[in-house]
């Protein structure tokens, strides 16, 4: 079934006239980014995976307003 609706998604994208893999990667590419600015605000390894979700979330909206 998530076959089916990942194929739908696609369907449509190309229905809207956007390309579908580029989305995908400009999606990517943003999440690594924030994702790189999370694991900056933290000393080290060690210290991530000691927080809470909640102190992620923060981190994370935090990165996603700055963009």
């Amino acid at each position: 079934e998530l076959g089916d609706a990942l194929f739908s998604i696609v369907n449509l994208a190309r229905f809207l006239n956007i390309d579908p893999e580029a989305s995908l990667r400009q999606t990517i590419r943003k999440f690594e980014t924030r994702f790189k600015k999370v694991e900056k605000s933290f000393d080290n390894n060690d210290d991530m995976r000691k927080a809470s979700l909640n102190q992620m979330d923060k981190i994370w909206n935090k990165a996603k307003e700055e963009e």
